[in-house]
């Protein structure tokens, strides 16, 4: 039997890349601060910021979507 998979959106894409940078990003920084001793917190305030705030955006976008076509489908 094969298995259909559900394909992704470009908005489950874009979540699913931004999660990853961030997890990336993390670890990346976690081994350089530990191996040079210097701290990047502004850099990492950056970071988490524009994809932090993307993620949680496109959420929201998301949640408001699944609302709109809820209500089209009683009204």
């Amino acid at each position: 039997m094969a298995v259909k998979r559900k394909k992704l959106n470009k908005l489950d894409r874009y979540l699913i890349f931004s999660i990853i940078v961030l997890l990336v990003y993390t670890v990346a920084e976690m081994t350089v601060s530990s191996l040079t001793g210097f701290d990047h917190s502004t850099l990492t305030t950056c970071v988490f910021s524009a994809f932090g705030g993307e993620f949680f955006f496109a959420g929201l976008i998301k949640i408001f979507n699944i609302r709109k076509g809820e209500q089209s489908n009683y009204g």
